[in-house]
C-alpha cells in the first residue's frame, strides 16, 4: 500500500467527467458546449466533487466525436472558442474545482495538417510522423494487427503506396512515437494548455503510444483463454494477445517525458486510460516517473457478474500490483454502459445506485464519476436509426456501442438540455430522474450523492487511508480504511434483504452518522451501507 504524509490535491479527489456534447447546450444547436459547462459549474461544485475532466473539445471533424484531433491548439467551433475556455477555467477555479483536459496524443484525425503532409510521399519533412509500412508481397497488410473498432488496423494510402496504422477508425492514423520530432510536437501542445491554466490531463489510450518497430504479428488467444480486456468479447480484437501493438516497454520512454513536463507545473496531474489487465495498468503508476494515476479497467469491463466477491478480488489484485502507485477507481465513463444497468443485471433502481455510489466513494484512491451517475441513470435505449457511434454501428446488434451512455443530461422533467433537437435523443426514461426533480426530493440518488460527498470530506481515512479487506459474503462487503489516528469500517449490502452484521463489525462501538444511510443496531439494510469508527 502507498504511504502518503502530505496528500496532493488529486490524491483522494473525486473527479467528475463531463462529456461536453451531452452536458448542456447554451446556444441551442443541439450540441453541448463550453459555455454550457460554465453555466452548470455551480451544480457540479454543489455535488461536492474536487475536479472536472472534460472529454475532447479541440478542433476535429468529429468522426469519433473529438477523439480525432485536427488541431491541438484550437477549440472546435462546435464547442466555443478560446475565450469560452478561459472563462470556464476561471469560473471553475473560483468554485474550487480543478480542470482536467482530455488529450488524445496517440493518433490524430486524417484531416490534421501533419498527416496531410505525411501522406504525400516518403521523403517530406513529416514522412516519418505516422506509422507507415510496405505491403506484403501479395499486397496485403504488413501484419495481423486489428483495429479496436473492427477490421484490419492498416489502411492503404494510394498517395504513398503504403499502409498506415490506425488502432481505431481509419480516419484516426497513429502517430509514430519513435520519431523524436513527434514527441517534441506533442509535448509542446500539451504545455500550451498547461500555460492556459489546466490542472492536468486525462490521457486517452495511454498504452497505445508506441508500437513494435519490427511489426511482428500478435499471437492468437487459445479457445480456452479469456478475451482481451477493454473490448466486447464478440469483437475479433479480443482474440489476440496485444503484445506488439500496445502496452510496449518503449511506452515508458514517452511517459517519462510527459511526467518531466508535468513536474514543472506542481499543481498538475495525469490520469491515464490504460485498457489492459490490472498488473499492466498498475505498472504505469509505479516509481513516480510515469503517470500519476490510471483508472481501473476491470470494473468497466464487467457486466452481469458484479458481486461483493468480485469486488473483493479486484481490490486484492490491484493492491497486490500497485506497489507505491496511487489507485484510481471508476465504475463507468463515456465508453461503457451505465453502472446502474451493468451492475444491476439490467434492472436498475435508486437503492442500488445509492449503495454503489457509497462503495465507489469509499475505495482507496481517487474516484472518477461520470456525468449522470449521480442521478442513478440507467443505460438509454437508442434506436439504430438514431445511433451515431461508429463503433456501435459496426457491431450492431450484438454490441450497441456507446450512444446509450452519451445521451443528453436531463436537467428538467422536460429535458432541459437544449431548445433544439439534440444530437442524440433525450431518453424518456431519464426524465423522471432529472436534476430538478431530484433536487426537490431529499431521498433521491442526487441528494444521497451530495450528502455522502460532504460527509466524506470530513473523513480523512476515506480520502487518504489504506484499505484492509474483512468479511465477504454473497451480499456483504466489509473493509477498513486507516489514516493516521482514524480507522473506519465500511459495510456494504449489495443485496435487497437485510443482513446480520459480521462478528468483527460488532467490535466497533461507534457508528458514524451523516452519510445518508439508515443505521440499524444489528444488521445492514438491503442496499444499505454502514460506517463505524474505532474508539
Amino acid at each position: 500500500m502507498s504511504k502518503i504524509s502530505e496528500p496532493l490535491w488529486w490524491q483522494g479527489a473525486v473527479i467528475y467527467q463531463i462529456y461536453p456534447r451531452s452536458f448542456f447546450d447554451s446556444n441551442d444547436d443541439g450540441v453541448g458546449d463550453l459555455n454550457g459547462i460554465t453555466e452548470k459549474l455551480s451544480y457540479v461544485a454543489e455535488l461536492g466533487v474536487d475536479a472536472i475532466w472534460i472529454s475532447p473539445f479541440l478542433k476535429s471533424p468529429q468522426a469519433d466525436f473529438g477523439y480525432d484531433v485536427s488541431d491541438y491548439y484550437q477549440i472546435d467551433p462546435l464547442f466555443g472558442d478560446i475565450a469560452a475556455f478561459d472563462t470556464l477555467i476561471q469560473k471553475a477555479h473560483q468554485l474550487g474545482l480543478r480542470v482536467l483536459m482530455d488529450m488524445v496524443l496517440n493518433h490524430t484525425s486524417d484531416q490534421h495538417p501533419w498527416f496531410q503532409e505525411s501522406r504525400q510521399n516518403a521523403h517530406n519533412p513529416k514522412a516519418n510522423w505516422y506509422v507507415w509500412a510496405d505491403p506484403k508481397a501479395d499486397g496485403s497488410p504488413p501484419n495481423n494487427w486489428l483495429s479496436v473498432f473492427g477490421g484490419k488496423a492498416w489502411e492503404w494510402d494510394e498517395s504513398r503506396k503504403q499502409y498506415y496504422l490506425h488502432n481505431f477508425l481509419a480516419s484516426q492514423p497513429d502517430l509514430n512515437f519513435h520519431e523524436p520530432q513527434v514527441v517534441e510536437a506533442l509535448l509542446a501542445a500539451t504545455e500550451f494548455w498547461l500555460q492556459r491554466g489546466v490542472d492536468g490531463f486525462r490521457l486517452d489510450t495511454a498504452n497505445f503510444y508506441t508500437h513494435d518497430v519490427a511489426l511482428r504479428d500478435n499471437p492468437l488467444r487459445a479457445d480456452h483463454e479469456p478475451p482481451a480486456e477493454g473490448v466486447p468479447p464478440q469483437n475479433p480484437y479480443a482474440r489476440q494477445h496485444h503484445v506488439y501493438d500496445k502496452s510496449r516497454p518503449e511506452n515508458f520512454i514517452f511517459l517519462k517525458k510527459i511526467r518531466a513536463l508535468i513536474n514543472r507545473y506542481p499543481h498538475a496531474t495525469t490520469l491515464g486510460e490504460v485498457g489492459d489487465n490490472i498488473a499492466t495498468a498498475a505498472s504505469y503508476v509505479q516509481g513516480h516517473e510515469h503517470l500519476h494515476m490510471v483508472y481501473n479497467f476491470r470494473l468497466l469491463d464487467i457486466s452481469s457478474d458484479f458481486s461483493p466477491r468480485l469486488m473483493c478480488d479486484v481490490i486484492k489484485e490491484l493492491e497486490c500490483h500497485i506497489a507505491d502507485g496511487w489507485p484510481c477507481w471508476s465504475f463507468s465513463n463515456h465508453d461503457v454502459a451505465r453502472t446502474a444497468t451493468r451492475f444491476g443485471r439490467g434492472e436498475s433502481h435508486d437503492a442500488l445506485s445509492k449503495v454503489l455510489l457509497a462503495l465507489l466513494f469509499s475505495l482507496r484512491g481517487t474516484v472518477c464519476l461520470y456525468q449522470g451517475e449521480e442521478l442513478g441513470l440507467a443505460e438509454a435505449e437508442v434506436p439504430f436509426e438514431k445511433m451515431r457511434d461508429p463503433y456501435g454501428i459496426r457491431f450492431y446488434p450484438e454490441f450497441k456501442g456507446r450512444d446509450g451512455c452519451r445521451t443528453p443530461m436531463p436537467w428538467t422533467s422536460e429535458g432541459g438540455f437544449s431548445q433544439a433537437e439534440p444530437w442524440l435523443p433525450m431518453s424518456e426514461a431519464h426524465l423522471p430522474c432529472a436534476v430538478s426533480v431530484q433536487q426537490e426530493n431529499q431521498h433521491s440518488v442526487l441528494s444521497l450523492c451530495q450528502t455522502f460527498l460532504r460527509w466524506r470530506k470530513q473523513q480523512s481515512a476515506l480520502c487518504y487511508g489504506d484499505i484492509r479487506l474483512l468479511s465477504v459474503t454473497e451480499n456483504l462487503l466489509c473493509f477498513e480504511r486507516v489514516w493516521q489516528n482514524q480507522t473506519i469500517l465500511a459495510v456494504f449490502n449489495l443485496g435487497e434483504y437485510a443482513q446480520a452484521l459480521p462478528a468483527e463489525v460488532k467490535a466497533y462501538a461507534v457508528p458514524l452518522f451523516g452519510h445518508g444511510f439508515e443505521t440499524e443496531k444489528d444488521c445492514v439494510l438491503g442496499y444499505g451501507a454502514l460506517f463505524f469508527e474505532r474508539e
